[in-house]
């Protein structure tokens, strides 16, 4: 996958056999003197969607944000973890990435979401890492993997997020 380059870049490993993210020096910079309060995070998700799905942040900064949700409470009628919890936990933790890229002058939103669902899962936690594969002035993207216990693949996904000045009408 190729990835844009911006200068004054440094790179980020994402796998060192798949991806290399470019994360510009203010956003690295950023992310080692500002260390993000995921209590704060919590408090931002009360009453929502990634409240009702359980989703528990474990780290979080521009370049790399992992959390967890559990099975129970969030299938489908076949007993099975529901593609679309999987696919709003993905699209959940990289918006986290995306807006601490954003920084507190701006919001990000997300425009691009895809996810391929490789196995099912009926007990346990699954375990997601949103990992930045471009973070620009106007886009951030975020490649997400979601995986069971045993760290198998669940599922992978891209999200693609808008940076803006203002809340879209």
């Amino acid at each position: 996958m190729a990835v844009d380059q911006e200068q004054f870049c440094h790179p980020v490993t994402l796998r060192a056999d798949t991806y290399t993210a470019r994360v510009s020096d203010d956003v690295a910079a950023r992310a080692a003197t500002d260390p993000v309060d995921l209590a704060d995070l919590a408090v931002l998700a009360r009453g929502t969607l990634i409240d009702r799905l359980g989703v528990q942040l474990i780290e979080a900064s521009p370049a790399r944000v992992v959390g967890t949700m559990p099975v129970a409470g969030n299938t489908q009628p076949y007993g099975l973890l529901h593609g679309g919890a999987s696919a709003a936990l993905a699209e959940s933790l990289g918006s986290y990435g995306a807006a601490l890229h954003a920084g507190a002058e701006r919001i990000a939103v997300g425009i691009e979401l895809n996810a391929t669902h490789h196995r099912g899962v009926r007990a346990g936690v699954v375990t997601a890492t949103a990992t930045a594969v471009h973070l620009g002035g106007t886009v951030a993207t975020y490649a997400i993997e979601v995986r069971d216990d045993a760290e198998r693949l669940v599922c992978s996904a891209r999200l693609t997020c808008l940076i803006r000045s203002t809340v879209p009408v």
